[in-house]
C-alpha cells in the first residue's frame, strides 16, 4: 500500500495560547465525540471509569498530551488499503516544534503496540515491513509505503538488531571520503545506541573522534573553495563558498563519502546527503554532519537519505537503500513497478511530451499523470454555482483563497478567463511552477488535482458550490541557447561597443595631441644645437 505523502493543509479548528496549542471545546450541545471516535476508558479509579492518557515529549523539548482514543482510520483514496478500526492519541496540547511546525501531529512509526505499523500487523493487513521516500535538496515530495515491497535489485542492505536497542540502528563500519577510509576503529560507530537511523532527525551526528577524521578528510578535498561563516552566528557551521547553486553539479566540487556496512555492502552518498544550503550566500554550502557533543551513539538523521528509498523490513530485521528520485516514485511503483531514474533537477533526461486533457474523476482512486514530462502548468476548469456579475469583482480574492488552500504561493494561480454557464460560471485557472523553479513535481501536482475533485479545498459560502470539470498538465517549455542566454549576450555587446567607443575616442584625443605638438611658431625659440666639426 503505497501513500504519497503531501504538505498537510491549515487547519482552524484550533488556537495558540503563546508556545502552546490546545484543542478547541465543541460548541454542540450533543453529549456525542466527534466523528464517533470511541475514547479508550478502561482504567478504573475508586470505582469511576477514567479515560486513558498520553503524554510523550520529544529530543528537541517539544511534546504533546491528550486521551487515547479508537476510530476508523482511512488512509486516502489513492490506497489499496482498506479503512481500519486503529488506536491513536487525540492531542489535547503540543508545545515546541510540534506547535509550530505545518503539520498537525506526529505519526510514530517505531517499534511499539501503538504504533499504527504494528498495529496493522497485528490485524494481519500488511507484512512486518514499511518504506520511506525522502526528497531531495531541490526536488520535494515522497512517499511511505505500508507493508513489504519488491525490493530493487541494487538495494543496498545493512542487518538491523531489534534487540539492540529501541530504535532502528543499521550495523556501520566504515566511512570513506573520496574512496579513502576513514582511520577509525570500527567499534566507534557501536557505542551506546550504536549507529541509529532517525527521520524524525533532520542531520546527522558522528561521535566525536569519527565527527574530526571526517571532518578533516573533508576540509582536504576543498582546496579550490573558500571557508566562509556560517549563517547563524549562535553555532560555529563549517561552510565553504565557491560552487555551483545547481544541486547535480555539487559532485564536481565536493568529495563523495561512502558508508560501508557490515556485509561490505557501500551506500554512496552525494554531497546533498551531507550538505545544506547557506541561507544568506548563493553558491555556498555547510556540513550537515555534526559532532554528537560526547554521546558515542552515531545518530543518522534524514539528511542522510535525501532521494533515497529507505525500507524498514522489520520482518527480516534488515534495512535497505536505494538511491533514487522519490519525487517520481510513487507514480513509478504504482503505475509501472518500475524503478526510476537517479535524482536530476536539470530535467535534461525528460523529454517534453504534452499531455491529452483529463476528465476529472469521479470517485477513481488515482490521478495518472504522463511519467516522461516535467509539468510547467496545470490548467484546471472549475464551475461555480454563484453568477458571473458576483464572481468578477471577488475573483482576486477567490484566486487568494484557492492559494491558501492548495498551499500553494498566490503566484502561482494565474486566472486565464472565466465566462457564463447557465445560473454558475466557468472559471479557468493555470497552475505554474514557484519562484525560480522551472518545473512541477508529479507529487505536487497530483496533491493540487486530488485536493480539488475530492473536495477538500473550503470556500467560503459566498462563493457556493463547485466542480472540478475537467484538468490537464502541460510540459515544462524547452528553452532554446538564445532564450537562455541572450540578456548576457546583450550585456557582453553592451560592453563590447563601450569598450570600443572608449578606444577609440582616446586615439582620436591621443592623435590630436600629437599633431598640436608637431606645430612650432616662426618666432618661437629654438633650442641651441652644439655644430659638429667639419671633416678635414
Amino acid at each position: 500500500m503505497i501513500l504519497p505523502l503531501f504538505p498537510s493543509s491549515k487547519k482552524f479548528s484550533r488556537t495558540s495560547h503563546g508556545s502552546r496549542r490546545h484543542l478547541l471545546r465543541s460548541d454542540s450541545n450533543s453529549s456525542l465525540p466527534d466523528a464517533r471516535m470511541r475514547l479508550y476508558d478502561d482504567l478504573l479509579l475508586n470505582g469511576d471509569r477514567e479515560q486513558c492518557i498520553y503524554e510523550r515529549q520529544y529530543a528537541e523539548m517539544s511534546s504533546s498530551s491528550g486521551v487515547l482514543g479508537e476510530d476508523i482510520i482511512s488512509f486516502g483514496n489513492q490506497s489499496e488499503l482498506k479503512p481500519q478500526r486503529a488506536v491513536f492519541g487525540c492531542e489535547n496540547e503540543e508545545t515546541g516544534d510540534l506547535y509550530s511546525q505545518h503539520a498537525d501531529g506526529i505519526m510514530g512509526l517505531g517499534r511499539g503496540d501503538l504504533s499504527v505499523v504494528d498495529q496493522l500487523v497485528e490485524k494481519g493487513v500488511i507484512s512486518d515491513s514499511f518504506s520511506l521516500c525522502y526528497g531531495g535538496m531541490d526536488i520535494g515530495g515522497g512517499a511511505m509505503v505500508l507493508g513489504g515491497i519488491s525490493a530493487p535489485s541494487d538495494m543496498v542492505f545493512s542487518h538491523s538488531d531489534p534487540v539492540r536497542s529501541p530504535y532502528y540502528n543499521i550495523d556501520l563500519k566504515e566511512i570513506h571520503v573520496a574512496g579513502k577510509q576513514l582511520p577509525l576503529n570500527p567499534s566507534v560507530f557501536d557505542g551506546k545506541y550504536g549507529t541509529v537511523l532517525d527521520s524524525g532527525t533532520t542531520y546527522a551526528y558522528l561521535p566525536e573522534t569519527a565527527f574530526a577524521a571526517f571532518k578533516d578528510a573533508i576540509l582536504e578535498e576543498l582546496n579550490s573553495l573558500k571557508q566562509i561563516r556560517g549563517p547563524d552566528p549562535n553555532y560555529n557551521d563549517i561552510c565553504f563558498s565557491g560552487a555551483s547553486s545547481d544541486v547535480s553539479e555539487l559532485s564536481k566540487a565536493f568529495p563523495t563519502v561512502e558508508m560501508v556496512f557490515d556485509n561490505q555492502q557501500k551506500l554512496l552518498l552525494s554531497p546533498e546527503n551531507y550538505l545544506f544550503r547557506h541561507s544568506k550566500v548563493q553558491g555556498a554550502y555547510c556540513l550537515g554532519i555534526f559532532q554528537n557533543e560526547k554521546d558515542p551513539t552515531t545518530l543518522l538523521g534524514g539528511i542522510i537519505v535525501r532521494n533515497t528509498l529507505v525500507t524498514y523490513d522489520r520482518e527480516h530485521s534488515k534495512i535497505g537503500f536505494w538511491k533514487t528520485n522519490c519525487s517520481e516514485l510513487w507514480e513509478r511503483l504504482h503505475i509501472t513497478d518500475a524503478p526510476s531514474p537517479s535524482p536530476s533537477s536539470n530535467g535534461k533526461d525528460n523529454p517534453t511530451v504534452e499531455s491529452q486533457p483529463t476528465s476529472a474523476p469521479d470517485g477513481s482512486t488515482h490521478y495518472a499523470l504522463p511519467g516522461d514530462i516535467q509539468i510547467g502548468e496545470i490548467l484546471l476548469d472549475m464551475s461555480l454555482s454563484i453568477n458571473n456579475s458576483y464572481l468578477k469583482p471577488h475573483i482576486n480574492e477567490l484566486s487568494e483563497i484557492i492559494a491558501k488552500e492548495l498551499d500553494i504561493n498566490a503566484s502561482q494561480v494565474h486566472l486565464l478567463n472565466f465566462t457564463s454557464e447557465g445560473n454558475g460560471s466557468l472559471v479557468r485557472w493555470a497552475i505554474v511552477p514557484s519562484g525560480s523553479a522551472t518545473y512541477i513535481s508529479n507529487v505536487n501536482a497530483i496533491s493540487i488535482i486530488s485536493r480539488l475533485a475530492e473536495h477538500h479545498v473550503k470556500l467560503p459560502d459566498t462563493f457556493g458550490n463547485y466542480e472540478l470539470v475537467q484538468w490537464k498538465v502541460e510540459p515544462s517549455m524547452q528553452q532554446t541557447w538564445w532564450q537562455q542566454h541572450h540578456l548576457a549576450v546583450l550585456l557582453a555587446m553592451f560592453i563590447t561597443i563601450i569598450i570600443v567607443l572608449s578606444a577609440s575616442g582616446g586615439w582620436v584625443i591621443w592623435r590630436r595631441r600629437q599633431q598640436t605638438n608637431l606645430y612650432k611658431p616662426v618666432d618661437g625659440a629654438v633650442p641651441e644645437q652644439e655644430l659638429q666639426p667639419l671633416g678635414s
